[in-house]
Formats: structure tokens, sequence, C-alpha cells
């Protein structure tokens, strides 16, 4: 399998490099995937990371399975598949490509730093002392979050810590490497149906 991702500088060598190797590390700390890990490919923007999963589709490889992962940017309607949700999404506006399968796309939702926020424990200790967990709200229900209230906490709660402050990029990335696959999964089904994909290639 090789996963197309929403992620990364489009035109930084080392933004991609250090996000291939970022997600690696994500996908090995899962039991079932540590030996059969995906192969991923930081594409930079959203639709870039589209545009290449559609030429893999139809330029497919013998044994190779090409996936899609996005940030699904806004809520994603109960009765819509990440399909409809792709088609629907003011912005979007993407046609599911002749030859692939619903099981093909998945969504970060509503955006990657939401499964950061799964793990509050991972980021206490990539943060350190200074890092405020009590400036993000207990969510019930993670994928419910906007993107505008996850990056407004994520802000508020790393505002001591100086150089370490969050932001987008290699300390993402680094920060992603740390966060456990269990938790994201028990609360995220989007990154749920994602890992039962992986497993059961």
């Amino acid at each position: 399998m090789v996963i197309y991702v929403e992620g990364g500088a489009q035109n930084s060598a080392l933004e991609g490099s250090l996000g291939r190797q970022a997600f690696s590390r994500f996908f090995s700390a899962d039991p079932g995937l540590k030996v059969k890990r995906p192969k991923v490919v930081l594409c930079g923007g959203r639709r870039a990371a589209y545009e290449a999963f559609v030429t893999a589709v139809r330029n497919p490889k013998p044994g190779v399975l090409p996936l899609l992962l996005v940030d699904s940017e806004i809520g994603v309607a109960r009765d819509h598949t990440v399909w409809q949700h792709l088609k629907a999404r003011p912005g979007d506006n993407w046609q599911k490509p002749e030859g692939a399968a619903d099981d093909q796309a998945f969504l970060m939702v509503q955006v990657m730093e939401t499964w950061f926020i799964a793990d509050r424990e991972a980021m206490q200790r990539f943060f350190g002392a200074t890092f405020r967990n009590d400036a993000i709200p207990k969510w019930p229900k993670l994928e419910e979050v906007s993107k505008h209230a996850v990056y407004e906490s994520l802000d508020k709660a790393t505002t001591d810590c100086g150089p370490r402050k969050y932001a987008k990029g290699r300390l993402s990335f680094d920060l992603l490497a740390t966060v456990s696959p269990a938790k994201v999964e028990a609360a995220s089904p989007h990154a749920a149906a994602l890992f039962e994909r992986l497993r059961n290639r």
C-alpha cells in the first residue's frame, strides 16, 4: 500500500522526508502494522495529494494499492461516505476516480492536529512542564471539534513553551511520531477505519 497524504511543504524535500518518517513511526507503533506498515508519500497541499492519488489509480502498478489521506477540514455529515464528503466540501468538488473503491480514501477529522489532542499524555511529554493541558477542553467527541477550535486550543496550551510553541512543519511531525495510534483510533472513528483497512490489506 502507498498512502498519498496531505502535509508538508510541497517544494520542501526536508519536510517531505520528516513527514514520511513521522507517519512511518506513527504507524509502526501499532502492533498490527509494525512489520507491514504502508509506504507514505507526503504531497504538500490537499489538492496535490488528491491529484497524486488519481494519477496512481490511473496508472496502477502490480501489487500496489494507492490510498488517499487528507484532512476533512470541516465536520463530516453522518450520512456521507468519505468520497461524498470530498465531493460536497466547498473548495474540493473531488470525484472518485474510475477504478477507485470507497475504502481507498480516508480522512483526518477534522485535521491532523485532532489526532494530537487524542493523546494528551504524549503532548505533555513532548512540550514539557510549560504545556497547559487545562487550556484544551475535554471534548467528548473530537471529530465534532472545528479546525479553528483545535488550532486555538493548541496555541493556548503551548503559549508558554517558547521555541516549542506549536507550529506546523517540523515540530508537528516530531509530535506525530510520539502519538499513540491506539488512543487516536479510540477517539476517531475515521482513524479507526484507516487502521482497519491497513491491517487487512
